[in-house]
């Protein structure tokens, strides 16, 4: 019985010391983003120093809030495998919530391949277009990587936590067009917030919370 006390004492003693221990950081040169989806968070740590250019424009449409309430559109599967392939998500074509374009960042030259669980930017043909638009891969997929030529497309950070929620988003039943990757029931991202330092916004205006001014019945 008294053993039985001076366990109780102890744990109760050391409550206080876990309550208060901080969560750890990344490394140097990572920064952490969780995007909380309808299905589950998804925690990604972006490369800072590897890949600047577009992990600052990912970090700018996260800080100014322009992810909340967009979705995850478009799972793309593998036809010999189809738990393999990548999901992408972002504002789509909103012209309200798109920022500038950016520098293309190629894989060759910042060392960001995509392998299991990158996150890389979706662009249009020619290389500067990407924007609002990311996709995640699930298995590697070393042809969206630069080679010669091909400019690929810009990786920029890894999934750490919620790949179970990538991969079921990925199962979802799709249809329509691209090929038939469009995902019947769009996955809503409810928000995605930086977990590592404080949020830099942008300062544009946000004509997508501009609500529009109800019309009097006469």
């Amino acid at each position: 019985m008294r053993s039985t006390l001076l366990v109780l004492a102890a744990l109760s003693l050391a409550t206080p010391a876990i309550a208060q221990k901080k969560p750890s950081r990344p490394p140097a040169g990572l920064v952490r983003v969780q995007i909380v989806t309808d299905q589950g968070p998804i925690t990604l740590a972006l490369e800072t120093r590897r890949a600047p250019e577009t992990t600052k424009n990912f970090l700018a449409y996260v800080d100014d809030g322009r992810f909340d309430g967009a979705v995850i559109y478009r799972s793309a599967k593998t036809k010999n495998a189809t738990q393999y392939g990548f999901i992408q998500g972002g504002i789509r074509t909103d012209a309200r919530r798109i920022l500038p374009p950016f520098k293309h960042e190629r894989t060759d030259q910042t060392g960001v391949r995509h392998t299991d669980g990158t996150i890389s930017m979706a662009r249009r043909t020619e290389p500067n277009s990407a924007g609002g638009n990311f996709f995640i891969t699930l298995g590697a997929l070393p042809s969206f990587d630069a080679k010669g030529t091909f400019p690929g497309y810009a990786a920029f950070g890894h999934v750490i936590g919620g790949l179970a929620v990538v991969k079921k988003i990925h199962d979802g039943a799709t249809g329509g067009r691209m090929g038939g990757q469009m995902l019947i029931r769009p996955i809503r991202i409810l928000s995605a917030k930086r977990l590592d330092g404080p949020a830099k916004p942008t300062g544009l205006v946000k004509p997508w919370l501009i609500k529009k001014p109800e019309r009097r019945s006469r």
